[in-house]
């Protein structure tokens, strides 16, 4: 076992590290930027490391300076976190090469999968269900025109290396399509530097239902269910919970099966996801897979009981064999995403002083964040400032119980997406469970 570990990362993914970290007897490091000196991760860490300035690409994406700060301290492993360095492949080989285990996918694994067009082809050749589409990359308009044309519209055009909803385009007839293709390639070059595309079936009506995995060493894999991420504004997840109210028993188990055979068709080691599309007649169609731990982890982690993602990431990049068996949820967990938004002005970010902040408690209540009353969010990063996990028998006891927890919590000093949660609480067509990922394009924030 490792006898100490660098979280490349910041805010609440570095603290749950830490604190795993704290209670399996390993040592930990933080690394930090100048901006967040007084963030919570720094505070409890063993040791803590300024790594730059509060620009991400001079710190938490400067490589040079992470694998400084683990060669000084004597770190034996690094921990990606979410985000930042967590699928980059480059990253993960100059681990290897420094001789420093980094918990997450191999170079090879995150470079399979982190190109959405040559995953696809895997999954195909896995016999995984995919979406009707190109066959990788498209070379020229014209070819794009001939394959819309045989699939039939509507169709979404997607940036290969894309991410966060960048580079997509859905094209709904023959005269959008040009348009569409010159703009997604425009985004894509300038968000990724890579301006290639393909393209797929747009699926109407859909849910976004993944499965989470984790695989070890010797190729064996296992699934712990599915999350219900539809919820989305601009393909960004705003809540998450398990399990999904749209997905049946068999279809649970049929999605659970595809998502093991394609880890285990690539030999996956470590936490993942693997992410599908469910269209209305509960066919599945894979999407993509995330080679990290996700944001949303820690809603599997309260419905299957005494499990810790993070201490079985810690594991299997130990060595350690998974048990391999496949678990399904026993209970009910929603996740809502605190963000510092203001959601009645188009969720503009609202950086700076938090002047009180009162949690919620009570049975079945969790809230993962690394702010306090005093701290002061700086304007650098992404938004998200806590998780707020609720977990109860069934759904409408969760439903019920997040509401309650959400009057709880009080964050004052700057705006928050408290307010969007509490109103999504109380929306008929969330409480039926009848929403897709186009439930934020007419839901009506009330003032």
């Amino acid at each position: 076992m490792f006898r100490k570990i660098l979280i490349a990362n910041r805010g609440e993914i570095a603290l749950r590290v830490i604190r795993t970290c704290r209670e399996m007897g390993i040592k930990s490091v933080a690394v930090y930027s100048t901006a967040d000196e007084e963030s919570l991760h720094v505070r409890f860490a063993d040791e803590a490391v300024c790594i730059g300035p509060p620009a991400s690409s001079e710190s938490y994406l400067k490589i040079s300076n992470i694998i400084a700060a683990a060669e000084i301290t004597n770190a034996d492993a690094i921990h990606p976190g979410y985000g930042f360095l967590s699928e980059n492949a480059r990253f993960s080989k100059i681990c290897d090469e420094h001789g420093i285990k980094f918990i997450g996918a191999t170079p090879e694994m995150i470079n399979l999968m982190g190109d959405k067009a040559s995953a696809i082809e895997t999954m195909k050749k896995a016999k995984v269900p995919t979406i009707p589409g190109s066959n990788g990359i498209i070379p020229s308009l014209r070819q794009a025109e001939k394959i819309a044309n045989k699939i039939g519209y509507p169709v979404m055009l997607k940036a290969t290396a894309g991410g966060g909803g960048k580079g997509m385009r859905a094209v709904w007839s023959s005269d959008g399509i040009q348009k569409a293709w010159d703009s997604a390639r425009q985004e894509a070059k300038a968000s990724f530097g890579n301006d290639a595309m393909y393209m797929e079936k747009l699926i109407e009506e859909p849910r976004h239902i993944e499965i989470q995995i984790i695989g070890d060493s010797r190729g064996k894999a296992c699934h712990l269910s599915e999350r219900d991420c539809s919820i989305q504004r601009r393909h960004q997840k705003l809540t998450e919970e398990t399990p999904s109210p749209f997905v049946t028993k068999s279809l649970r188990e049929k999605m659970g099966k595809a998502a093991v055979k394609a880890s285990e068709f690539i030999k996956y080691e470590g936490a993942g996801t693997v992410e599908f599309l469910v269209d209305k007649n509960r066919k599945f169609y894979f999407m993509e897979m995330n080679t990290r731990i996700q944001v949303e982890h820690p809603i599997t982690e309260q419905v299957i009981a005494n499990f810790d993602l993070i201490r079985e990431q810690i594991k299997v990049a130990a060595g350690i064999p998974i048990i391999g068996i496949n678990y399904f949820p026993n209970m009910h967990s929603i996740e809502c995403r605190i963000n510092a938004e203001d959601p009645l002005n188009d969720f503009r970010p609202s950086p700076g002083l938090i002047t009180t902040f009162h949690a919620p408690g009570g049975h079945g209540v969790r809230l993962d964040t690394h702010v306090y009353a005093g701290y002061t969010i700086p304007p650098n990063y992404d938004s998200m400032i806590a998780k707020l996990i609720i977990t109860a028998q069934t759904r409408e006891e969760a439903i019920s119980k997040m509401r309650r927890s959400l009057d709880e919590f009080v964050i004052e000093g700057v705006k928050t997406t408290i307010p969007f949660h509490r109103q999504l609480m109380d929306d008929p067509d969330y409480i039926s469970g009848n929403f897709t990922t186009k439930f934020m394009e007419d839901f009506k924030m009330q003032s």
